[in-house]
């Protein structure tokens, strides 16, 4: 497929590397023009616009941070909806689906076009190895179309209903994982304190019903502050701000997820945002605080 790609952070740089490496053309755009270029030595072609990126392709990928920035290059001056002949947009940027409601719509009004919320899951890793889990809202004739550009990079794509329903899933997923790693910080300074190597918690737990994939991962991140990261602690809390409007919206009460945004905006108080989302530790292990506040 000839595809336009806009957005080149940690996750949609490796998007864009898997999506060459499986054989499709990609236009790329990006605000800082030197990760686009970046991407020319790798077989893609680099575009001063989101406008001349998303002419003449089959469909056009965002990964952007947040919605101000998703209005921006498609409804911009020389954004993606001032292509000719617009088919679809994937969105991987993780925004509040009534924003993403009204983007679909706004699309469709414009120049006919199918608006996917299409947010992921399973991190920079997950993205490099074609693992990522994808929630998506919005036309199924269109996802059949941009499954093919998907699927260069994830393992399982869920068709969730309506525009707007990827994203609510998204939330979903951000509730349990950020609570989840709220709670092995806790469980780290709790063994630490104790007198115990906490490094071996992963081994011990598991196969029990504290086992998950985000224990062996982040427990030595959370135990020694790494200088890649994986995922910004301010990217977590604007996500479960989102949560827990939403809740609000909808009148579902989220006592644990307001708990875990409040002690995100601690953190990121403590000038933490910048950090990677393990600098939650932090919170119950003092002495970590340094090495995180270093990496942020």
């Amino acid at each position: 497929m000839k595809l336009a790609f806009c957005g080149l952070g940690l996750m949609g740089t490796a998007m864009v590397k898997r999506l060459l490496a499986a054989g499709h053309q990609v236009n790329v755009w990006n605000r800082s023009p030197a990760k686009a270029q970046a991407m020319v030595a790798l077989g893609a072609t680099a575009c001063s616009t989101p406008q001349e990126a998303a002419t003449g392709v089959d469909g056009v990928l965002l990964c952007l941070l947040d919605a101000a920035a998703v209005q921006e290059v498609v409804f911009g001056e020389h954004g993606v909806a001032h292509a000719p002949a617009l088919s679809w947009v994937v969105d991987h940027s993780s925004i509040a689906p009534a924003i993403t409601q009204q983007l679909a719509k706004q699309l469709q009004q414009q120049c006919q076009a199918n608006w996917l919320d299409a947010p992921v899951s399973g991190g920079v890793a997950g993205t490099e190895q074609g693992t990522l889990t994808v929630m998506v809202g919005g036309e199924a004739t269109a996802l059949q179309q941009a499954s093919p550009a998907i699927l260069a990079y994830a393992a399982r794509i869920t068709h969730m209903g309506d525009s707007g329903t990827g994203q609510t899933a998204k939330l979903c997923n951000q509730t349990i994982v950020a609570a989840t790693l709220n709670a092995i910080a806790e469980a780290l300074s709790l063994a630490r304190a104790a007198g115990m190597d906490a490094a071996k918690l992963p081994e011990a737990l598991q196969g029990g019903w504290a086992d998950s994939k985000l224990l062996p991962l982040f427990t030595p991140r959370m135990l020694q502050a790494q200088h890649h990261s994986v995922g910004a602690l301010d990217t977590m809390l604007k996500d479960i701000d989102s949560a827990v409007e939403l809740a609000k919206q909808t009148r579902t009460p989220t006592a644990l997820a307001a708990t875990v945004q409040q002690n995100l905006r601690l953190a990121s108080a403590l000038g933490l945002g910048a950090a990677e989302i393990s600098a939650l530790v932090c919170l119950s292990h003092p002495d970590s605080l340094p090495a995180f506040q270093a990496q942020a």
